[in-house]
């Protein structure tokens, strides 16, 4: 009894003595993640499988490839997948943490240590996909596929110029350029695909590489002719219930017109106009639970829905009618709702079909494991400082929130083009 009573006596003068340490650490602990912890943290998780096998020359080996096969009615029009697999998932990875990328190396804090972390992946992920004898060489003149995510990298490239471009050796540049020349054998199809030729132009102009201006040209007018109003274009002429307009057709016109812009004199403003206005109807699609309407082909990108809402954040373009805490919190909110979805990764932290976890019957026929990686296209944010207004200020209840729960919201009007 005794004993029992000393040993009671000592746990309670140890409680009572905590380190001060201690209970710091326990309180931060507790301590909510901040919206930009949560971006960045998702970011990392989402291309760290991608970038440490390519790295290590290992994602054809380790990469799993999942897609609907010969269940899918459309399958004889595409066939199995696996050949394209590592280039989407190279090309749409980079293409989506590159501004993150490009802000200035930092190892001071954990956001930087990721993203330099992340940097140096890519890099000798690089290196190994241009790299003919590597395990992990990617052929961009395999298959008609290769334009679409050789163009997906381009604009990656494009958005880091200077740590991720200007980090590569000269014979992995030369090589890339080599590699995306061999695309100009592929005749994209009559839709958004034109977008991709004009932007492996518009990257080869940006590094003072030979372009052809007629692969710009066409793409850039037929798009504009496809314009139906209010910020939202055709995919082709028909339009489409889908998220093709931030997949890849206005935030690719952005890009290109930034580099392109000399010969389509006005368009770069009207275009930018447009996907202002894109980004505002897409923030009041934003449920005040922090969901998406599951609407059109391609679901599985996820947050790459978000991709426009994001670029013009991530380049001060946001419509006047949005503060920027309330863009943060809502996006914020799709983040979480996606990414914390149980089912979403596998075992190993690579990424399933899915909308909302793991649903394989969404997939499309011409997707699989490495289409995915798209979602990353909706993080372009993260290449704004971590001082940026955009993460400073205070949060705010986005549209829906404000409206569903009986607030003042404003009125909504298109912009009568």
């Amino acid at each position: 009894m005794k004993s029992m009573k000393r040993l009671l006596a000592v746990a309670l003068v140890a409680v009572c003595i905590l380190p001060d340490s201690f209970a710091a650490r326990k309180k931060q602990a507790e301590q909510p993640k901040s919206d930009r912890e949560v971006w960045a943290e998702t970011a990392y998780k989402i291309a760290y499988p991608v970038l440490s096998n390519l790295a290590a020359g290992t994602l054809h080996a380790n990469m799993p490839v999942e897609q609907r096969g010969p269940s899918h009615p459309e399958y004889g029009a595409y066939g199995d997948r696996t050949k394209y697999a590592y280039l989407e998932a190279l090309g749409r990875t980079i293409c989506g943490i590159a501004p993150w990328l490009e802000l200035p190396v930092d190892t001071t804090t954990r956001d930087g240590r990721m993203r330099k972390e992340l940097l140096d992946l890519s890099i000798r992920g690089l290196r190994n996909a241009m790299d003919t004898a590597s395990a992990d060489y990617i052929s961009f003149a395999v298959g008609y596929q290769a334009l679409v995510d050789a163009a997906h990298l381009a604009q990656g490239l494009m958005r880091a110029p200077k740590n991720l471009w200007g980090g590569l050796d000269q014979a992995t540049r030369e090589r890339i350029i080599y590699e995306m020349k061999q695309t100009r054998k592929v005749r994209p199809n009559v839709s958004n695909w034109l977008m991709f030729t004009a932007q492996i132009e518009a990257f080869l102009r940006s590094v003072g590489e030979e372009y052809d201006q007629v692969r710009v040209d066409y793409p850039v007018r037929q798009m504009n002719a496809w314009y139906k109003g209010d910020g939202v274009y055709g995919d082709g002429e028909p339009f489409h219930w889908d998220y093709y307009n931030s997949f890849v057709i206005q935030p690719m016109l952005i890009d290109v017109l930034g580099v392109m812009g000399d010969g389509f004199p006005g368009l770069r403003e009207r275009v930018l106009k447009r996907a202002a206005r894109y980004a505002e109807v897409t923030e009041r699609m934003i449920s005040p639970e922090g969901t998406i309407p599951p609407l059109g082909r391609s679901l599985q990108y996820r947050t790459a829905a978000l991709q426009v809402l994001s670029q013009m954040a991530l380049q001060d373009r946001l419509p006047k009618s949005l503060a920027k805490g309330q863009v943060r919190a809502a996006m914020t909110a799709v983040i979480r709702r996606f990414f914390e979805q149980p089912g979403t990764f596998d075992d190993e932290g690579w990424l399933r079909i899915g909308f909302c976890g793991a649903q394989p019957e969404i997939g499309e026929a011409y997707t699989c494991t490495g289409s995915l990686y798209l979602c990353l296209t909706g993080f372009l944010a993260l290449g704004l400082p971590e001082d940026d207004p955009f993460w400073t200020a205070p949060g705010e209840p986005w549209t829906s929130q404000r409206a569903w729960s009986g607030e003042s919201f404003p009125q909504d009007h298109s912009i009568g083009e």
